[in-house]
């Protein structure tokens, strides 16, 4: 790939994803498979003015070999430097840049019980500093090319092939082109123009039917509204935290789901691969869960904790996204899930309670945004789904027809 093609794109991510600030610290968590585009990247958050810029590298087998050879109470245990490295980011607020690139089966084989039983030591000891970073700071999720995660995605070609043709694929769908930054302001524009459509509908809540079998009704919060595109930190700084992006989203009331929902697409979670899968909720919460690969992880990931079993996220994302366009599978939630609509277990987004800058966390949550130490999101959108909108009043507007927007 082009280094001027590569550069347009570490702008776009620094410039327009985190939108760092003269003087802001910033972090980079990257995996070990594209260091020189990483480089890359710090040079341009430097070239924006970053106080300071910090890479924390990753890598699935160091992981694998921890998870084996560590005990949970090791694992799960939060060390006083730690604690002092999350209170610095209360304290620093820095943007955080996170460039997915692993193998979708990288952590395949690995013992998700013990992980999860670690994660339950250590999230009540980690939460009241992430709590308090909550809709803070400004972040970003953008992807390069890993070697295996080419191969997943295309499976025939030799690895430098594939490298070649998933960039192609990332900086299409992330709408690099000529002047990326534009490209994004305009996609912006519209996705604020089909939220504000959503807002003023009075929505009460979302029927979801697909010809596979789905039937699932959420109910939503009177006072959320639908988000996408550019978000806006308490800061007043704005930024996107997903890139690419096709979605509208809202946090629905915890507790309020009724049915069943079919997966379209697999779910790489923790590195392993859940697929061919439903849920079934009543009462908001997960009370069924099937799957043909993957069925264990499935369970362990809705019962995290009390939280992780309700939803937290409903997406509305159209088949004629440049991504599902495109024809493939990524097996990476960034992409999937922005080319179909889909759902999230686990915790909600504050943000999307209207004028939620004058509210608390608490006071969010007490109105009814999930809370759980996990949140993932699962890809429910086809050809034949469609979505009605139950209105104050009775009205029944129709949202989604055979998996395109109605309006």
């Amino acid at each position: 790939m082009k280094k001027s093609v590569l550069r347009e794109y570490a702008k776009l991510i620094v410039r327009c994803g985190v939108n760092v600030q003269k003087g802001q610290e910033v972090m980079i968590y990257a995996e070990l498979d594209q260091p020189e585009f990483v480089a890359m990247l710090v040079e341009e958050a430097y070239k924006a003015k970053a106080k300071k810029v910090i890479v924390e590298w990753s890598y699935d087998k160091l992981t694998k070999l921890h998870v084996r050879y560590q005990s949970v109470k090791t694992m799960g245990t939060v060390p006083e430097w730690q604690k002092a490295r999350q209170q610095h980011y209360c304290d620093t607020l820095p943007a955080r840049i996170h460039l997915v690139s692993e193998d979708p089966d990288g952590l395949k084989g690995v013992n998700m019980g013990k992980v999860a039983k670690a994660r339950k030591m250590s999230y009540p000891i980690l939460k009241p500093y992430i709590d308090k970073r909550e809709n803070m700071q400004q972040w970003c999720i953008a992807a390069v090319p890993g070697a295996a995660w080419a191969k997943k995605v295309f499976p025939g070609m030799r690895t430098s092939q594939a490298i070649e043709k998933l960039w192609e694929a990332i900086l299409s769908t992330s709408r690099v082109t000529d002047d990326p930054i534009k490209a994004w302001e305009e996609h912006n524009a519209d996705l604020r123009k089909r939220c504000e459509y959503l807002n003023g509908l009075g929505i009460e809540s979302l029927h979801y039917t697909a010809d596979n079998g789905t039937d699932l009704t959420v109910g939503m919060i009177p006072e959320a509204i639908f988000c996408g595109g550019m978000e806006v930190s308490r800061q007043n700084i704005s930024f996107n935290p997903n890139i690419p992006s096709e979605e509208c989203f809202i946090s629905p009331m915890r507790g309020k789901a009724e049915g069943i929902v079919y997966s379209t697409k697999p779910l790489s979670y923790q590195g392993q691969l859940i697929d061919n899968f439903y849920i079934r909720f009543e009462n908001g919460k997960a009370v069924e869960a099937k799957a043909e690969k993957g069925e264990e992880l499935l369970n362990t990931m809705l019962t995290m904790d009390e939280g992780a079993g309700y939803l937290g996220e409903c997406a509305l994302v159209p088949q004629a996204s440049p991504i599902a366009e495109s024809g493939l599978l990524f097996y990476e939630t960034l992409f999937d899930e922005n080319a179909a609509c889909h759902l999230a277990v686990g915790a909600g987004f504050a943000d999307t309670i209207r004028d939620h800058n004058n509210k608390t966390l608490d006071e969010c949550r007490e109105l009814g945004i999930n809370d759980s130490m996990i949140h993932v999101d699962f890809m429910i959108g086809c050809d034949s789904m469609n979505i009605d909108a139950h209105c104050a009043g009775g009205k029944i507007v129709p949202i989604f027809r055979n998996g395109n927007w109605a309006f």
